[in-house]
């Protein structure tokens, strides 16, 4: 990393409506049990709590469009974490955004691409997840939003949602990698096969080597961008490693390749921001997933074994 990163934002963002399953709202506070901050400072960077970002419990809140459930809330969510994202860049800060599910990377991401844009820049994207998280309205099979937010970042979908980063997209498709997928609904799939994403499966990693693959996407990320954000949904590590998710699918990336990604996004020095999301600590064991969520960030900001 070099020195214009070492100032760290915190923003947590405790919300689970855009899941289909409760819990992951509770995800941040599990981080910060952890000790992520101090650990942070630990390992050299200056850390500014950026504050949390909250909406209401489901139990109070209208489920609305049942094929984009939460629809409201969850843009409201992501304009104010859209803002917040922005207003940190500005200052010179390194986003750390702690989910809450998925769908909290079109506010994140959003935040990211306005403030490069406004320099004549744009940027790349790096997605590590079990799922593509590619769905729309009319493909997805239970209207979670969870599952549809990479097609909104690259200009697809609700207009609401996609127009979060402006009139553009907030990435363009060439410029977004996929690490780890290895669930894919049937219904989505030709979706992803028509945007233009370069999707690494868990085959082709295991064919060719997670190394070989890494450093493909971080070319592709990095193609012509002035750097990328790290979007890290915590199902891509393999359950036996992170069992704290609501949709954990076996077969994911080792403790090792976890680290390995975010030890190579740091050396690049190109990292602009990243997100730690979908922790549900009613499903973790003695908030193991919480301690590996806090192991991954510090490996982004250049934490080395030696």
């Amino acid at each position: 990393m070099t020195s214009r990163k070492r100032s760290a934002a915190l923003i947590s963002v405790h919300m689970d409506l855009g899941a289909g399953r409760r819990g992951v709202d509770m995800g941040p506070s599990a981080i910060r049990v952890a000790g992520l901050s101090q650990r942070i400072r630990d390992l050299g960077w200056r850390v500014r709590e950026s504050g949390s970002v909250v909406v209401a419990e489901a139990e109070s809140t209208n489920v609305g469009r049942k094929n984009a459930r939460y629809l409201d809330e969850v843009l409201d969510v992501c304009t104010r974490l859209r803002d917040l994202t922005l207003e940190v860049r500005k200052e010179g800060c390194f986003p750390i955004v702690l989910g809450g599910d998925h769908s909290i990377a079109m506010g994140s991401v959003s935040g990211q691409a306005l403030h490069h844009r406004e320099r004549e820049e744009s940027i790349g994207l790096l997605w590590v997840d079990a799922h593509t998280d590619m769905n729309l309205p009319d493909t997805s099979p239970s209207g979670n939003i969870h599952g549809m937010p990479l097609s909104h970042l690259i200009g697809k979908g609700i207009p609401a949602l996609r127009k979060l980063a402006g009139t553009h997209a907030a990435v363009r498709p060439e410029n977004v990698a996929l690490l780890g997928i290895r669930s894919v609904d049937r219904t989505e799939r030709a979706v992803v096969k028509e945007s233009g994403v370069r999707v690494y499966t868990m085959t082709e990693i295991d064919e060719r080597g997670l190394a070989t693959c890494m450093k493909e996407a971080l070319a592709i990320v990095n193609d012509g961008t002035t750097g990328f954000h790290l979007s890290f949904d915590l199902d891509g590590v393999d359950p036996r490693v992170a069992p704290g998710v609501g949709t954990a699918v076996f077969g994911g990336l080792t403790y090792r390749e976890a680290h390995l990604i975010c030890e190579a996004c740091a050396r690049t020095s190109r990292l602009l921001g990243m997100d730690m999301v979908e922790l549900n600590p009613t499903l973790d064991d003695r908030n193991a997933t919480g301690e590996l969520a806090v192991e991954l960030i510090l490996s982004a900001l250049g934490q080395t074994i030696l």
